[in-house]
């Protein structure tokens, strides 16, 4: 590389830097294929490598820069989440019966991003399903933090905020539905936003063996990933828009512009307390930290008000509406057997646990039920964004936790401050914006002390992605950003 510190650049940086024939694409291709080579096998993000293709993809990026292309990726080097179908490549979702399974064609969100000239290096681990806050399975084995070997790098998206957060490329493609695009990028130090549900077409983001039909799985979407704010805004203006087949013509959706440009101009509700999980000392400090350098900066800051939805009731309720979903694919035999559990749970039982053990054998009438009542949540939701420009709060109640693969999920713990609580329960931050399909924006704002990444998620008001993506950009720029981790700066 002529210059080395383009290794962590942001795409936005890159795109300059070829513009200005600085650096070619062959150059940096070559700069993230060699970091892989000399680092992946302590971290194990890319578990699909496309080296020839991506060094091919490379020359013909420099010919279309020298012709005077200026299409949006052109150049960038970059991973995608191994459950996105790339052509002639292993799209396995983690199951051990589908690790041969090879896709035919491109997701459509590849075929974007292929068309705004991004050269993709490689597929990056996922846990099996994509259901896990961990990354690992049979197949690909495990990734670990960058910043501490020991832990987690978040899931399902986990891969990705590993080959960010190490360099290998300055963007990537992820999916979530439970936290999993802002989860990992809160381990791992990076960006990365949940689209407003239906604005990024999924087709292609499917198991592997069936056909890759429009999509429009409830809760779920894909986004993208980056090491900077700018670099989601990038990446999203090139996935968003309709799916031709699904829709009978592909249009780009015309966002309304952020409601601010300036810090000043912003009011921001803060949330740093659920009322079913506890936020541990170093999230609860770096979130006061910020809300002190946003107040100087003349943010506007709220720390309650009534026009929140009931966060306990949102979580109870996105717990039935998420199992559900996903206990659709359950096998028969698992099927039964929540079946019996849930007929012996007590009506005055409303833990967590319990109601994803309801949400698993919700019969049609009563998810009917629960869907009305998350219409009536997406109006207060708007109510509230009339007040408000965004809510900030915690992605995760920890930074990384060590590594844990002991199943079933359910009988793990999350030690918090040194208790331990359900595991399974830190979904309830994560719902927050999943359940009525709201904008959310992941970013960095602080390392613990023991050298962990520390985050926050920044949700807006419905379609107005460009809101909490602005304010993410505004806030980078206040109180810093990604920070590569020491072991593998070099």
């Amino acid at each position: 590389m002529p210059d080395p510190s383009l290794t962590f650049a942001t795409a936005t940086e890159l795109s300059a830097a070829l513009r200005a024939k600085t650096v070619s694409a062959v150059e940096l291709a070559q700069d993230a294929i060699a970091r892989i080579e000399r680092h992946d096998g302590k971290i194990n993000a890319i578990c699909v490598r496309d080296f020839d293709r991506a060094l091919q993809s490379a020359r013909a990026a420099d010919m279309a820069l020298a012709g005077g292309s200026r299409a949006p990726l052109l150049g960038i080097p970059m991973t995608v989440k191994e459950s996105f179908n790339v052509a002639g490549l292993k799209t396995t979702w983690g199951f051990p019966d589908q690790k041969d399974f090879v896709a035919k064609e491109d997701a459509l969100a590849i075929e974007r991003v292929k068309g705004a000239g991004a050269v993709i290096v490689g597929k990056t681990n996922v846990p099996v399903a994509l259901s896990d806050w961990q990354s690992y399975n049979e197949i690909y084995g495990t990734t670990n933090n960058p910043y501490d070997l020991s832990r987690t790098p978040g899931g399902s998206s986990g891969g990705s905020s590993a080959a960010l957060a190490a360099g290998y490329g300055a963007l990537s493609l992820g999916s979530d539905i439970g936290g999993s695009l802002r989860v990992p990028a809160f381990h791992c130090g990076v960006y990365a936003h949940k689209p407003t549900f239906g604005l990024c077409p999924a087709r292609g983001h499917t198991p592997p063996g069936l056909p890759p039909l429009p999509s429009n799985r409830d809760l779920s979407v894909i986004g993208p990933m980056a090491r900077s704010a700018a670099d989601l805004a990038l990446l999203l203006d090139v996935i968003a828009g309709t799916d031709p087949e699904f829709d009978g013509v592909a249009y780009k959706l015309d966002l309304p512009a952020p409601r601010h440009n300036a810090l000043k101009d912003f009011r921001v509700l803060l949330l740093d307390q659920h009322p079913l999980l506890p936020t541990s000392a170093a999230v609860h400090g770096a979130i006061q930290t910020l809300a002190s350098s946003l107040t100087k900066a003349g943010v506007t800051i709220t720390r309650s008000t009534p026009l929140l939805p009931d966060l306990a009731e949102t979580s109870r309720l996105y717990m039935r509406m998420l199992l559900s979903f996903l206990a659709a694919s359950f096998p028969p035999d698992v099927y039964a057997g929540a079946q019996a559990m849930a007929a012996g749970l007590a009506a005055t039982d409303d833990s967590l646990a319990a109601e994803r053990l309801r949400g698993i054998v919700l019969n049609h009438r009563d998810w009917v039920i629960a869907d009305s009542r998350r219409i009536g949540l997406r109006a207060q939701w708007r109510e509230l964004f009339k007040s408000f420009d965004a809510v900030i709060c915690p992605v995760m109640p920890t930074p990384a936790y060590p590594q844990d693969h002991s199943e079933p999920q359910e009988d793990r713990r999350i030690m918090i401050d040194g208790k331990p609580y359900p595991y399974v329960d830190q979904l309830v931050w994560p719902g927050i914006a999943t359940l009525p399909g709201l904008p959310a924006t992941a970013l960095p704002i602080a390392m613990s002390n023991d050298g962990l990444p520390i985050g926050v998620q920044i949700v807006g008001p419905w379609l107005e992605d460009r809101t909490p993506l602005k304010l993410a950009e505004l806030i980078e720029r206040e109180v810093g950003g990604f920070k590569p981790p020491k072991q593998f700066a070099n």
